[in-house]
């Protein structure tokens, strides 16, 4: 039933979605809560698919970090043991009379001198292949270091949209009808002008006798506002022209759909637009609820405070 009300109300479909119409090619939702697509690329290498410096650049902290430490760890401990391999004996400092552990771990941190190009000195290769092995251990160490601070770099000045959706999406009174409700606000201390939002329905419905993806662009109240500095609640209010005129809360729970919500803003800091997306399925939509005010006037008068830890709190409603 849901699905005969959808196609033939007055709603416009969007044949620009970028997605397929193929509903049997897809598999859950079309972009993950995070943003970025629910896709999984296969038939081809690894090695070829993988961008690893987006990869390097998109991670989080705690595992970029854990890769380098990793990586610092297992490359001196590699040319510490090609360094016994050759002969402790050619490291001149390393006296032989010492346990075979210890001498392990002076060859080890030796390495880990030479790989920083620290070279305190107190241990010094001696001999062709252990004189070959250290300058080839350096240069490797100075392009490692090379290639750790462009990595660096690059995710401290990368673009970002530091921008926070609410965890679900709402359908609430709104002047004497119903409207869809998204709030998003930005978290950090950045400012953002000229910010611009698309909200795009996307729908499995059966048409001729074939599942078929439908998407629609969902009218905005507001679709871009100059300054975003407090929180912006995006509301389609859901007419006639809406593909969701008439649907009932247990059309929502019925129908396999996705709301899916992009938004570019001009951030001064980076001198740069920049852009946050996110989705919501029918079952992540609250029917018959408000949010809650997340900013307030202070004590003093003086400012605005905006409570960020009350992004996703809403109360129910009834609808009159």
């Amino acid at each position: 039933m849901a699905l005969l009300k959808i196609l033939n109300n007055k709603a416009k479909t969007d044949e620009n979605s970028g997605f397929g119409t193929n509903a049997n090619s897809y598999g859950g939702r079309f972009v993950n809560k995070n943003g970025t697509a629910n896709i999984e690329k296969r038939g081809m290498n690894l090695l070829r698919r993988i961008s690893w410096y987006h990869t390097m650049i998109d991670m989080p902290n705690w595992k970029f970090m854990f890769i380098l430490f990793s990586f610092y760890i297992v490359i001196n401990f590699i040319f510490a043991v090609l360094y016994y391999a050759i002969g402790i004996e050619h490291l001149d400092g390393i006296a032989q009379s010492q346990s075979v552990l210890t001498q392990f771990g002076q060859a080890y941190f030796f390495s880990a001198q030479t790989f920083t190009t620290v070279g305190y000195g107190h241990i010094s290769p001696t001999g062709f292949l252990t004189s070959a092995l250290s300058a080839a251990e350096a240069l490797i160490g100075l392009l490692s270091f090379a290639i750790a601070t462009g990595l660096f770099f690059g995710r401290f000045s990368k673009p970002t949209a530091f921008l926070k959706f609410s965890h679900n999406a709402l359908i609430s009174p709104y002047k004497e009808q119903k409207a869809l409700m998204i709030r998003v606000v930005p978290f950090k201390n950045t400012n953002f002008t000229d910010a611009k939002a698309k909200i795009t329905l996307g729908m499995s419905v059966e048409e001729n006798g074939a599942r078929t993806n439908k998407f629609y662009t969902l009218d905005l109240e507001l679709d871009r506002i100059n300054a975003l500095s407090l929180s912006w609640t995006l509301v389609h209010a859901i007419t006639e022209e809406s593909p969701l005129y008439n649907f009932t809360e247990d059309d929502f729970k019925k129908t396999h759909g996705e709301i899916l919500v992009f938004i570019t803003t001009f951030d001064d800091m980076f001198s740069n637009t920049v852009a946050a997306r996110t989705s919501y399925t029918f079952n992540e939509i609250i029917y018959g609820a408000k949010f809650e005010t997340m900013y307030n006037r202070s004590k003093d008068g003086t400012k605005t405070i905006l409570y960020l830890d009350k992004l996703n709190q809403y109360h129910t409603t009834n609808f009159s």
